[in-house]
């Protein structure tokens, strides 16, 4: 068997100390995410980012930096995810677009509300924002898309 990450990627967005975030149905449990998911077929990251948002949120997003790229292993399973986690801001909110399926609410949460009695769809989730709190940074254009097909 071949071992593939799955690319994901996803959105940091903070407004006054709160983060945009999903409250999600996933396996039958209720688990807290930034907006994210996969990279799609002839999608470029920063295309998929701002999708995911969009679909996940009603928000529109704008990125503005990539905080990091990250590799987590799933326990108990050979699943592992490679995540492009960008940061931005978010304008012309549609309250009345239908979500994903799976996202129940989208809703701004603190860090410390996000460290409360809630479980986060994985150990990324917090590991995005305290390094966004740090302030890395890296710039869009350290990404490149060679030669895909459209």
């Amino acid at each position: 068997m071949t071992w593939k990450p799955h690319a994901t990627v996803a959105a940091i967005i903070e407004d006054n100390g709160k983060f945009l975030m999903v409250e999600e149905k996933i396996n039958g449990k209720i688990v807290y995410n930034q907006p994210a998911g996969h990279l799609d077929p002839n999608e470029d990251l920063i295309e998929a980012v701002i999708r995911e948002t969009q679909e996940e949120t009603g928000w529109q997003f704008t990125p503005e930096a990539l905080v990091g790229i990250y590799l987590w292993q799933q326990p108990g399973t050979h699943k592992a995810f490679l995540r492009f986690a960008f940061t931005g801001s978010c304008s012309n909110h549609q309250p009345d677009q239908p979500l994903d399926e799976g996202i129940l609410q989208a809703l701004w949460l603190s860090r410390d509300e996000l460290l409360g009695n809630i479980k986060l769809r994985s150990p990324m989730v917090i590991k995005n924002i305290d390094d966004y709190l740090a302030g890395q940074r890296y710039p869009l254009d350290i990404l490149t898309t060679v030669d895909y097909a459209r």
